[in-house]
């Protein structure tokens, strides 16, 4: 963490802004109920499937041509840059600026850069938006949807998280992965398993059904991942683990019974110190039966189909 300020915009469907709030109070420690969030906390765009873009901030002003003034002693000496204005959509309150006006402000702004524009391919891109009656301008990263690679590969279950919950799960459970030591006890064809790795998460999976092991190797190969996966109960884990991703089992792969889907908690509780738990079903007083506190929680839709995402200690 830093005095410098973020601004991250968002891009979500109404059925996911739970998920998105959750995965924004992991990350920052609060939420947003609009679609901008600033912070001093830096995070990757790219590892949420819900950022659009990142502003670093340099500059702001109460007003444009204030902003103007301060930008006036900004020179980039070492880099070619382009500008680009982010209200391309309505942010909070501030409505979106149409495409004509933004190009003049773009223009206008980077008139007041000392340095070498280049507009097709430059090496540094720099961002100004307006809300909320105020003018930021700073350093611009945009989102690069990696969860949407993913949906591409080999083995995938029908039945599975959606690449985008997988990866807001993941993020959910390691904000802050350095050091950080994930398990996936019950990784199925490995969906969250993939979108952790991507991310340079430390995580290793697990399963009781040996047939999904090769397929989920397969899926790590597809996209150039190493991750170490196994078969096997989760009560043969042995390791303690920062972290456990359960999505409890509950299609026609897994077979499972409710007293299996017990004994999946209680060992859970037993090899990590905290739990993320995705289920369809209402499970909040076996778990808190095993021990655990639910200290976060949120519902994750797709259309009629509901899942439970549980953040237990």
């Amino acid at each position: 963490m830093s005095n410098t300020e973020f601004i991250y915009t968002y891009v979500q469907h109404s059925d996911e802004h739970e998920l998105c709030q959750l995965e924004m109070r992991s990350f920052f420690g609060k939420d947003s109920f609009t679609n901008v969030l600033k912070s001093t906390i830096k995070v990757d765009p790219s590892r949420s499937p819900f950022m659009k873009e990142r502003l670093e901030v340099l500059y702001e002003s109460d007003s444009w041509t204030g902003l103007l003034d301060k930008v006036k002693n900004f020179t980039v000496d070492e880099f070619t840059f382009k500008v680009v204005c982010l209200n391309t959509m309505a942010i909070h309150s501030t409505v979106k600026i149409d495409h004509p006006e933004r190009r003049k402000l773009e223009r206008e702004i980077g008139l007041c850069i000392t340095g070498n524009p280049e507009l097709v391919d430059p090496e540094i891109i720099f961002g100004f938006l307006t809300y909320d009656n105020k003018w930021y301008f700073g350093k611009y990263v945009e989102s690069e949807s990696i969860w949407f690679q993913h949906q591409n590969k080999p083995h995938s279950y029908s039945t599975s998280l959606n690449t985008r919950v997988a990866r807001a799960v993941a993020n959910i459970a390691a904000p802050n992965p350095a050091g950080v030591k994930v398990i996936d006890p019950c990784c199925g064809i490995g969906t969250v398993l993939v979108e952790a790795l991507s991310m340079g998460i430390d995580i290793v999976g697990r399963d009781i059904n040996p047939l999904v092991i090769e397929p989920v190797k397969e899926n790590f190969a597809y996209f150039n991942l190493v991750g170490d996966v196994q078969a096997g109960p989760i009560a043969e884990i042995e390791e303690y683990y920062d972290v456990a991703i359960i999505d409890m089992p509950y299609n026609i792969f897994s077979k499972t019974t409710p007293e299996a889907q017990y004994e999946i908690l209680i060992h859970g509780r037993r090899i990590a110190k905290k739990v993320i738990i995705v289920s369809i079903e209402t499970i909040d007083q076996v778990i808190e039966e095993i021990g655990f506190t639910i200290v976060d929680r949120c519902l994750a839709k797709k259309g009629l189909f509901v899942r439970q995402v549980l953040v237990c200690e």
